[in-house]
């Protein structure tokens, strides 16, 4: 049974960060492309970020070039997302995912496993 558990989400004031992570079992996750989405109240799931298989290769929303950072640690079956800068417009419910495309891809259509998702809040 496939398995992304999120945490590290929380309050932060407006400038702030955070780290978030997403622990997997039950899949190859050395196989699998990770992304970050996130869910704002009343709002679409929009794509945050997405690491390739190796961690040698990243994407971005434009919207989170330059603030956020995907990495990850295939030895610990983890992903990580350093949010810095964080804005009050950033305050949304943010998943995980997983797919195992060959490339990295940003339609939530094409993520096969999905998180719980963390809360983060950013106040102004």
């Amino acid at each position: 049974q496939v398995q992304l558990v999120e945490s590290g989400g929380g309050l932060v004031q407006a400038g702030g960060s955070l780290r978030l992570s997403c622990a997997a079992s039950g899949l190859p996750f050395s196989l699998a492309v990770m992304g970050w989405f996130r869910q704002a109240p009343g709002k679409e799931r929009e794509f945050v970020a997405a690491i390739n298989r190796s961690g040698g290769n990243t994407l971005y929303a434009d919207s989170m070039k330059g603030r956020f950072t995907i990495s990850r640690d295939n030895a610990k079956n983890t992903v990580y997302l350093q949010m810095n800068s964080l804005k009050p417009e950033d305050t949304a419910v943010y998943y995980c995912a997983a797919t195992f495309s060959l490339s990295l891809v940003t339609n939530t259509k094409q993520y096969d496993y999905w998180g719980q998702g963390t809360q983060v809040t950013v106040s102004s």
